[in-house]
């Protein structure tokens, strides 16, 4: 047998003790007959016998070409295997797949009684890092059990264990949970054990159930002072614990996979990059003497709670450094006992008296009660918003007071990143579009630098601590339903630190806020009076909206048509079968077809009611094809779709309608992936390759592409008409598609008109469909060909001067056009 399979390891289920997985990579003609998968227990004495398994494959093929050779699609997969009676040593059990074509049965894997309790007796556990901060000893890791996994620390002196007291924190960890297809629960899995700094010998303890595990901490001495020699230590620790969890081929695969894989924004290629576009001295220095003729105050709002005096020096220092001097600095502090902070800041104040203070309130508060108390104190006419560990960049200010002297507007915000406990190094760039409202309603890309008019937060209102963890995200909510411009400026002018305790690090350690987010998104619909759904996205701190549908509207779906009878039946069939949308009507436009086949598929056809076929007998024009096909459309609403689609999701239709029938809305697109499930569209940036292009296009939506922006909805100033959605009164308004772009373009010429109309294009996620095009087609590979796109881009550049030398606004000028990734500029 040619196809692949992976041992990868056999454990304990985590979510019952009478069953076992069997794990490991196996290729698509394994995942797709689990009916030809056997597990058999060979026994000593008596008859062979078969055990009931599922199995459960992942959504998305694993690396496909560096991997297992080009065009395998390979899938990780988990057998979980009920076992009634236990196993005795001499017994062994079998994997095998039958073959259909040879009837032969091949052994996929095998294991003895013995080597089946070896396995299973060890608690899934790994301890990632132990780290220190010169105070406190971090071990972090997971664990995760049947049981309840317990933990406990003891030093060792003298051959002696004594128990050590330690705070433990438990946290989500989605990384990890992938790996335990049978968990149903994934809330607690990671854990950081902390405790103050000492140099014992101490041994920390897991037992879950009859499982124990023990792990050895050197104290402080095995932590380095010095962070490279701590990284090394940590991954031969991870790639050891890795290899004792999941074995030795899965390890290596991972390392594979990570040098494949490499991020863009990978932390020592941002660090040089970002340090380089910083403003040097004599930039600092001019923009110290500037003189602006509108120079507002800035009120900075810290909340303050129990915070650490480094953070907190090493943000009013990055205030202090401002260029731009007319601010003011407002703490409040919530902390249970406020008297450590107020003696620091109050030593600040004296010495500078833009630097303010208050804790009127007895503590502890929550933060938005905290943050209100900030507020009362603050006298500008702008607010800005800042974290008790966090740092703004020198030229922060000065880059608002330089769009406030061009205009009045009301909302400010910036890109921001990250940096480590020491603000030495930056990574984790957010480098964000310009204001996005389905973006905004699918996740908070906006967070910090956000400057407001005080204006407009006394007529909305302060923080509600209804959404507190996500009190930001209801605020900026409410600001920008009443904001007259929210304006973007493209620069990291804030900085997030990531520490062992800030949830930039962990954002597991805050789940309460992630559902104070799905709720701040509902209290949005309900004062803007839209009746929609929102639920939890593929990713902590992602959001799906499912808007209500009104009425019932007929959608017209419209199908250019040469040959191909399989593809267009196939996408036909989908349609039907699949979506829970019913109320629609097929245009198929037949285009010049020569196959007896085609025509007795399209007599077929023109039996059913909501079929209508139309002949374009003129030469190959896919606008005006589709203007045809449009002009004898009875719906309300127009759906262009390409024949060689297939629907995944039945809800794909309802979702693009319930999008599409928004007044602000003038198109939606949808998520499409070529036939090896990687991304084929999930949005268009004018400007890729010099004209436009698909966003990550031909990678792997789980291989952490950039801000898993695939996933989520979101405004572009273009998406295909490979699958597009459009209510017919604008595609008449605007013309339909340019027939002078008979092959190229015409559907970003399309979205761009729209747009222009003041209308918003918006790819939908939740709408999911295969696209099975070539990834090689289009080709321009005749003298005509070549004479017809060169003439289609120059109408192109011709028509769209502006966004093509301004850049896409749904993009970031940060990000480079040469590559559909969302990388670095560079």
């Amino acid at each position: 047998m040619n196809d692949i399979f992976v041992f990868n390891r056999i454990r304990c289920s985590v979510s019952d003790d009478n069953d076992i997985v069997l794990q490991g990579f196996c290729s698509e003609k394994i995942f797709l007959n689990t009916e030809a998968l056997q597990i058999v227990l060979k026994k000593s004495s008596g008859e062979d016998k078969k055990i009931t398994a599922r199995y459960d494959f992942s959504k998305a093929p694993l690396d496909k070409k560096n991997l297992f050779g080009a065009g395998k699609t390979v899938k990780t997969f988990s057998a979980i295997i009920t076992l009634i009676e236990k196993v005795e040593d001499d017994e062994r059990l079998y994997m095998y797949f039958k073959e259909s074509e040879t009837d032969n049965t091949v052994e996929l894997y095998s294991c003895t009684g013995k080597e089946l309790k070896h396995y299973t007796d060890k608690l899934n556990y790994c301890v990632d890092s132990v780290e220190s901060d010169g105070k406190n000893i971090m071990i972090k890791g997971w664990a995760v059990d049947a049981h309840d996994v317990e933990f406990k620390l003891v030093k060792i002196e003298q051959g002696k264990e004594e128990d050590i007291s330690f705070e433990l924190n438990r946290y989500t960890r989605s990384d990890v949970a992938e790996s335990f297809a049978e968990l149903d629960n994934t809330k607690d899995i990671g854990f950081v054990v902390k405790l103050a700094n000492n140099k014992y010998k101490m041994r920390l303890y897991l037992s879950a159930g009859e499982r124990h595990e023990e792990y050895r901490v050197n104290g402080s001495k095995g932590v380095s002072r010095i962070p490279v020699v701590n990284k090394a230590k940590n991954v031969i620790n991870k790639t050891i614990m890795n290899t004792k969890n999941y074995g030795l081929k899965s390890t290596w695969l991972k390392i594979k996979i990570r040098f494949r894989t490499k991020a863009a924004f990978a932390t020592a290629n941002y660090n040089t990059w970002i340090k380089k576009r910083m403003p040097d001295k004599k930039e600092l220095a001019r923009q110290r003497d500037m003189k602006f003729e509108y120079s507002p105050l800035f009120s900075i709002l810290v909340p303050l709670y129990e915070t650490d005096e480094y953070f907190l020096d090493e943000l009013i220092k990055s205030v202090k450094n401002q260029t731009y001097k007319n601010w003011e600095l407002c703490f409040s502090d919530g902390s249970k006992d406020s008297e450590r902070l107020r003696k620091i800041i109050e030593n600040y104040s004296k010495a500078d008296k833009r630097i303010k203070y208050t804790d009127d309130k007895k503590g502890p508060l929550g933060i938005s009660d905290n943050t209100n108390q900030a507020y009362e104190i603050a006298t500008g006419e702008y607010i800005v918003l800042g974290d008790h560990d966090d740092l703004f960049t020198p030229d922060a200010l000065y880059e608002c007071v330089k769009v406030l002297n061009n205009k009045k507007v009301d909302v400010i915000y910036t890109d921001e990143d990250k940096t480590d406990e020491k603000g030495k190094k930056f990574f984790g760039a957010n480098f964000k579009p310009d204001f996005n409202i389905d973006l905004l309603r699918s996740c908070n890309y906006i967070c910090h630098m956000f400057v407001a008019s005080k204006k407009l937060v006394d007529e909305i209102g302060t923080f509600n601590s209804e959404f507190d963890g996500a009190q930001d995200y209801d605020f900026i909510l409410r600001c920008v339903e009443k904001a007259n411009e929210v304006y973007h400026i493209p620069k990291v002018l804030y900085r997030w630190r990531a520490h062992s305790n800030s949830t930039s690090e962990r954002p597991d350690s805050k789940l309460y806020a992630f559902e104070a987010g799905r709720r701040a998104i509902e209290a949005h619909y309900k004062r803007l009076g839209i009746e929609a759904i929102v639920e939890n996205g593929d990713h902590l701190g992602q959001y799906k909206t499912t808007y209500k549908i009104k009425g019932n509207p007929l959608i017209s779906i419209v199908i250019p048509n040469k040959d191909h009878v399989e593809d267009l039946k196939k996408c036909m069939d989908s349609i039907d079968e699949k979506s829970d949308y019913k109320n629609y009507e097929y245009i198929i436009v037949e285009n010049n077809s020569e196959e007896d086949i085609t025509f007795e598929f399209y007599k077929q056809l023109e039996k059913r009611d909501n079929v209508n076929v139309l002949y374009w007998d003129k030469e190959f024009n896919y606008s005006a094809i589709n203007n045809f096909g449009v002009k004898e459309a009875k719906g309300e609403y127009i759906l262009l779709l390409n024949n060689d689609v297939e629907v995944i999701n039945g809800d794909w239709l309802s979702q693009m309608l319930g999008y599409c029938q928004r007044e602000e809305v003038g198109i939606v697109g949808a998520r499409l992936y070529y036939e090896d499930d990687t991304i084929q569209h999930a949005g268009v940036v004018i400007g890729f390759g010099g004209i436009a292009g698909h966003t990550f296009v031909t990678l792997d939506e789980d291989s952490d592409l950039y801000q898993s922006r695939t996933k989520v909805a979101c405004d572009y100033s273009a998406v295909t008409a490979a699958c597009l959605m459009t209510k017919k009164k604008i595609y008449e308004e605007v013309g339909g598609l340019e027939e002078a772009f008979k092959v190229a373009f015409n559907d970003i010429d399309f979205c761009l008109k729209v747009r222009a109309t003041g209308k918003l294009v918006v790819y939908n996620a939740n709408a999911k469909l295969h696209h099975y095009e070539s990834k090689s087609r289009g080709a321009e590979d005749t003298f005509e060909k070549k004479e017809r796109f060169n003439s289609e881009i120059k109408l192109f550049r011709s028509r769209w001067p502006e966004i093509l030398e301004n850049g896409d606004p749904y993009y970031n000028v940060n990000l480079t056009l040469d590559k559909a990734d969302f990388s670095i500029r560079v």
